[in-house]
């Protein structure tokens, strides 16, 4: 028995962006969320996007604040912001980040008291979102969470180095435009970890105890694309097929996060990365990649031998096949080596990522696919650890 619910208006391929000038939007004046960085102005994408909701007579407010690790009390200015400016609905216009502070914005905009209020985990408090949210509507600009697709948000409380992810039904983006044209400007280095971090949320959504045939479906498929075309984008941003069929498997990947779930490797990075903001999420997790799935490879073995034919197209004998082609994919993409410490990570802070780990995303442990005890958790970020 399995479910499946996924409300979003996906617009996707080459010039989709052009819809946002002809399709019926949910409002009249929109909160238009972009990052704190120079990418958004620098090659016109915030022109484009407002060019074309002028055309659909939609009036905007511009929030440029975001940063790459998104964080509480940005969410809370903007949707100050949002309430007073009488916007109706949200664009999230960039990355991962971006589009997940547009999701929470959009809740923080039709709910009273703190953020932090109705986080699950952590010092969070659970309340229920009784005011619903702002219509969201994303258009990504690079390839990696697959949050246009999916109802989750990630945001660090940078007071308490809690990062955890939210969503509910509210959060899902109305309309979402993936248009790979608007990704070519992705440097290469922020390929591999966008890349790698959609590849990681379709291969832990399909060892996830809870995925299911649809799931499966979209994370093979998504496996498949990523492995043979991630490298080709990370060598060549202007390679288009390369980087469509990125953003496509970018997509399959959010689909995988809305019909199965991410599992602990998630709740791992999102340590490393609460009390290391500048550390890329991508880069976390190929950083604990190799270590983490070998801890699981003889719990479900014909998992892992699906995974490794779906990015080599050859049959596998041993559920450690999908370990190999995961490692020559990194080289591939010019990622292999990443170490901790060019993030100022130590050896000591470890054991206290174990608990802030469990503490704050510690539901995701609950999906992996056999238990792992503290000491295991602390065996893999040691593994990892260079």
């Amino acid at each position: 028995m399995f479910s499946t619910f996924i409300p979003t208006n996906l617009f996707f391929g080459c010039g989709s962006i052009e819809k946002l000038a002809t399709e019926k939007l949910p409002g009249n004046k929109a909160l238009v969320v972009i990052s704190s960085g120079t990418s958004m102005r620098k090659y016109g994408y915030l022109d484009k996007v407002t060019e074309l909701l002028e055309k659909n007579n939609i009036q905007i407010v511009v929030y440029d604040k975001v940063l790459a690790n998104p964080i509480k009390s940005h969410v809370m200015e903007a949707a100050a912001i949002c309430r007073e400016e009488k916007c109706d609905f949200v664009v999230g216009l960039g990355g991962g980040s971006t589009i997940d502070s547009a999701k929470s914005i959009a809740i923080m905009a039709c709910n009273p008291g703190d953020y932090w209020d109705y986080i699950m985990g952590g010092s969070g408090k659970a309340q229920p979102t009784t005011g619903g949210a702002l219509p969201v509507i994303a258009i990504p600009t690079t390839a990696g969470t697959g949050t246009e697709a999916d109802p989750w948000t990630v945001i660090t409380h940078e007071e308490r180095n809690e990062k955890i992810g939210f969503g509910n039904q509210y959060t899902f983006p109305v309309i979402s435009i993936v248009d790979p044209e608007l990704m070519t400007s992705v440097p290469p280095r922020f390929t591999a970890y966008q890349g790698f971090d959609a590849f990681f949320h379709a291969a832990e959504g399909y060892i996830a105890n809870i995925a299911t045939p649809i799931s499966d479906l979209y994370a093979l498929k998504s496996i498949n694309l990523l492995y043979n075309n991630l490298a080709k984008a990370v060598h060549n941003g202007m390679d288009i097929e390369a980087r469509t069929n990125v953003a496509l498997a970018s997509m399959l990947a959010g689909m995988v996060e809305s019909t199965s779930s991410c599992t602990s490797e998630h709740s791992l990075e999102h340590a490393m990365s609460a009390f290391y903001p500048e550390l890329p999420h991508g880069a976390g997790l190929i950083m604990l990649s190799k270590a983490y799935f070998s801890a699981f490879a003889n719990a479900v073995p014909e998992r892992f031998k699906q995974m490794a034919k779906a990015m080599t197209g050859k049959e596998s004998n041993d559920p450690m096949d999908f370990v190999n082609a995961l490692a020559d994919m990194q080289k591939a993409c010019l990622v292999d080596e990443l170490k901790m410490s060019d993030w100022n990570i130590k050896e000591s802070d470890l054991p206290v990522m174990v608990n802030n780990a469990r503490k704050t995303m510690g539901g995701l442990f609950n999906v992996d696919p056999v238990q792992l005890n503290d000491e295991k958790i602390l065996s893999i970020y040691k593994q990892s650890f260079k």
